[in-house]
């Protein structure tokens, strides 16, 4: 089959790493697979090296200075339907919001569903779940939202994970973070609503009254949205509560699995996701798992994580994880990560492209 996949950005977000593996495991199965995606930021491709075995066709989009987040949304889904053309192909498939409303007759991953006041983006958002024809999620909690709310049926395939990578750089670690850093918690994803960074702020300084040795580590957080405002609050109440917290944005491809192995615990205190990719990666190279306690995390990894609801609860099951050896845990994370492939997310995807 000719298939294009179709997503809104170069960086390193969880949509992005997505559609890149599946993107190769559909290619490694012997698909002919086409990823579009916009290139913001002056990009010239995606963040890591892509298969050659997988085309690709980046769509110029400049940056405009003090453009609104609207404005941002209306004309990436402009720029990408100017340029995609879909004749040729026999799947498109559109992995977020912004490219389901530019290929509006398309397959839908919806990771997870935002709830937005900004009116053009309420628009797009539930153009971007009536419209495609079929509809794929990464997890039954998600797949129970679309139902409840849109009457969907949506087919449920989970992420895939690089569990390997990981639990490479768990048996090799790489002394540079520790040497950097010392013990640290880290999380991925950035400082932002969406990810409960004001709660891990706040469960990290009740860890550091204990410990004050412990560093609190974020790495991550490209997204379209202006969170300004959040994180100069974020900001304040760290200095006001005499924190020091190391928010390295971005890290390279390559350095990540050692960034991620080298953690006393993995925190992953977010508000809304559909699968929860950075923690699967954690589980993968033997680190300490404390997630929100959502349905969702429920559904994914229990018994491999511990869970929390407020800023006590994680301090408290964070400090449990990084004192207390827990090997059952432990081996059901490594055995969570390792089940969740990339070839049997293919399999399941050419499945349900065949019967359409």
């Amino acid at each position: 089959m000719r298939i294009a996949l179709l997503t809104y950005s170069t960086k390193p977000r969880g949509g992005v790493v997505h559609t890149l593996s599946l993107a190769e495991a559909l290619a490694a199965a012997g698909q002919d697979v086409t990823v579009w995606t916009l290139a913001r930021g002056g990009d010239g491709g995606f963040f890591r090296a892509v298969d050659p075995a997988v085309r690709q066709v980046i769509v110029p989009f400049r940056d405009i200075p003090g453009e609104s987040v609207g404005d941002r949304v209306l004309r990436s889904i402009a720029a990408m339907r100017a340029a995609f053309r879909p004749d040729g192909y026999d799947v498109v498939h559109a992995q977020d919001c912004i490219t389901a409303n530019a290929a509006d007759d398309c397959v839908r991953t919806v990771h997870h569903i935002d709830h937005f006041t900004t009116p053009e983006l309420v628009a797009c958002h539930e153009r971007a779940i009536s419209r495609p024809h079929t509809h794929i999620c990464v997890s039954t909690a998600v797949a129970r939202e679309l139902a409840a709310g849109w009457d969907i049926a949506a087919t449920v395939i989970p992420n895939g994970v690089e569990a390997e990578r990981f639990a490479e750089a768990a048996r090799h670690p790489d002394p540079r973070w520790r040497a950097r850093f010392g013990r640290y918690v880290l999380t991925v994803g950035g400082i932002e609503p969406r990810k409960g960074s004001m709660d891990l702020l706040e469960a990290y300084a009740l860890l550091t009254g204990a410990d004050p040795d412990l560093r609190l580590v974020i790495a991550g957080g490209e997204t379209l949205f202006d969170y300004r405002d959040y994180r100069a609050t974020w900001d304040d109440r760290a200095a006001a509560l005499g924190l020091d917290p190391v928010v390295l944005g971005r890290v390279g491809h390559d350095d990540l699995p050692g960034l991620v192995a080298s953690a006393a615990v993995f925190a992953f205190p977010s508000l809304k996701e559909g699968f929860g990719l950075a923690a699967m990666e954690a589980l993968a190279a033997g680190v300490p798992l404390v997630t929100r306690d959502l349905a969702v995390f429920r559904e994914v990894f229990t018994p491999a994580a511990h869970f929390a609801t407020t800023p006590r609860d994680f301090a408290d099951a964070m400090h449990t994880a990084m004192t207390t050896p827990d090997p059952p845990r432990r081996t059901a994370g490594h055995d969570l990560a390792t089940r969740h492939t990339w070839r049997a997310a293919a399999e399941r995807h050419i499945t349900l492209y065949e019967s359409l």
